[in-house]
């Protein structure tokens, strides 16, 4: 029987890694939780898996392609028929591509799915967000938005991609985007928060072959294992003591500083914009 107390989450690529073992926690602590990826087989096999593990039975599952807009808001269409309030919104799904891909839009892949997608998966969900009385949105970034830049000229590095610069790109706008979303959601019980998982040994970038395979056997040994890395996610996704905290970027469930660039509001503001223009989000204020 549906237990209207259970607090709803969603949490986009949970079928493995970081997404998974925070999905897998929060459902230890009776959230109810939307497992969400590209592969619908393996979202019901996660799913079922979590259901089993944790003893929760209200553990639900959509499929969603985020290199496809049209798919990120058919998932937003499939939480609101669903579930009359969203209590937590973790945008974890992301992806690292050494070659130059583009997502079914049209835009370079690492920036469309680790970023638009995400822009525009919050904001058709904020409605549904805004009806909680402790609504949480958390965004995972990474260290690595350190060495990122954004250049509006060529935001799509249609000039001489690097896959790291990218990546790079979209965990800082990650964080721009947070911080944005912050300021907005001032004065409303919805909280905006980021943060930096470590380095986590997991699957993540397996799609680069044999350079990224053993680029990574080389650092693995300073790797964490996903539950470690979910720690922050499931502290910022659960905690009281951050009921009310928004707008930080968390490092070791701590805030830390995140790079001078991504304190930009000017640069926040163009990013937001763009970010509508890109995902046909008609709300620009």
């Amino acid at each position: 029987m549906f237990n209207t107390k259970s607090r709803v989450c969603l949490v986009t690529g949970s079928t493995s890694g970081i997404g998974r073992e925070m999905a897998l926690a929060l459902a230890g602590q009776q959230f109810r939780v939307i497992v969400s990826g590209k592969s619908g087989k393996k979202c019901r096999q996660t799913a079922q898996e979590i259901s089993r593990i944790s003893g929760n039975p209200h553990i639900h599952y959509f499929s969603a392609d985020l290199a496809d807009l049209a798919q990120v808001r058919r998932l937003v269409q499939q939480v609101h028929d669903s579930f009359p309030t969203l209590d937590v919104l973790i945008n974890n799904a992301g992806i690292y591509s050494m070659r130059h891909l583009y997502s079914v839009d049209g835009y370079e892949l690492t920036l469309a799915v680790n970023h638009l997608a995400h822009f525009l998966l919050t904001n058709l969900l904020l409605d549904s967000l805004l009806k909680s009385d402790d609504g949480r949105i958390i965004t995972v970034s990474s260290q690595a938005h350190e060495r990122g830049t954004l250049d509006f000229n060529d935001l799509f590095y249609e000039q001489h991609y690097d896959g790291f610069k990218a990546y790079a790109r979209s965990k800082l706008a990650n964080i721009l985007f947070t911080y944005h979303l912050a300021e907005k959601l001032q004065n409303t019980a919805v909280t905006a928060n980021v943060f930096h998982p470590g380095f986590v040994r997991s699957n993540f970038g397996k799609n680069n072959g044999l350079l990224r395979f053993w680029a990574r056997r080389l650092i693995k040994r300073g790797a964490v294992n996903p539950a470690q890395g979910a720690g922050t996610g499931i502290f910022l996704a659960a905690d009281d003591s951050v009921k009310s905290v928004s707008g930080k970027y968390w490092v070791d469930k701590k805030p830390a500083n995140s790079s001078p660039l991504s304190y930009d509001k000017g640069l926040a503001q163009k990013l937001w914009c763009e970010s509508c223009d890109y995902t046909n989000y008609v709300k620009k204020d």
